[in-house]
């Protein structure tokens, strides 16, 4: 059985690292900031691995972001994957070469199903992670691209199937509505979905301290669970919560 994983999302924009809530993003600090007051070298064995999303709005400019991701890789010896704005081969080479374990895609896997086809057969489809961002709108969860600024046709559900017949090695799940409040996961849309899912999936969107990432990881087919909340897991915050799952016997890597 797959150890189950805690993963910390960076999310990124133009040069800095944002809080967001409901996909508006606030401004916190650049990698400086983020190196002084998060020592990713000490928490990173609070975590079984980082995701670094590129959310800038305008520009994503690649090349600054691939900076900012080798510089982060620097300091962190756990897994890391990195995304937004992969439109070609060339883009997924740079963030590879620039030190990412894994690439994450979101827009692309509708627009361009070619290109995963290709990356996935250059790259392996464990190294290529499925980012999909879902609204609840009358009952329906809605699939959103392009920064959440773009419903496409399918729903939730028939998303997933897509994604899965395109070989896709695991999907990392967003809440929109959940996104930054700290409230806790969609756990209705979480188990409902885990229930017909055939790859690891990641939860993310609403974990505001350690008994969210506990609840998210009690779900029988989550295979991991992120957050992207700064404030709420400072300090000792994700210690304390890895402590915590651990006490509760989950299926989790115990660090030495």
């Amino acid at each position: 059985m797959l150890r189950k994983r805690i993963i910390f999302t960076l999310i990124y924009d133009n040069g800095y690292f944002n809080q967001s809530r409901n996909f508006r993003l606030q401004k916190v600090g650049n990698i400086n900031w983020l190196e002084r007051n998060y020592k990713f070298k000490e928490i990173a064995f609070s975590l079984d691995e980082l995701i670094v999303l590129n959310a800038s709005r305008k520009d994503k400019d690649l090349d600054k972001f691939a900076l900012t991701l080798s510089r982060l890789v620097d300091d962190v010896f756990i897994p890391i994957s990195a995304g937004g704005g992969i439109r070609s081969m060339e883009d997924a080479k740079l963030l590879f070469d620039s030190g990412a374990d894994k690439i994450v895609l979101n827009t692309a896997l509708y627009t361009d199903p070619k290109l995963v086809k290709k990356l996935i057969g250059q790259y392996g489809s464990q190294s290529l992670v499925a980012s999909i961002d879902y609204k609840t709108t009358n009952g329906v969860n809605k699939v959103y691209i392009k920064d959440a600024t773009e419903v496409i046709t399918l729903d939730l559900e028939e998303y997933i199937k897509y994604l899965e017949e395109l070989n896709i090695g695991e999907i990392y799940l967003n809440s929109i509505d959940k996104d930054g409040t700290g409230f806790g996961y969609d756990i209705e849309t979480i188990k409902k979905i885990s229930e017909s899912i055939s790859v690891p999936l990641i939860i993310a969107g609403g974990a505001g301290n350690g008994q969210h990432l506990q609840s998210g990881l009690g779900i029988q087919h989550v295979n991991g669970v992120a957050t992207a909340n700064l404030f709420n897991f400072v300090g000792d915050g994700l210690p304390k919560a890895r402590k915590m799952i651990l006490e509760g016997e989950a299926n989790i890597a115990k660090w030495s």
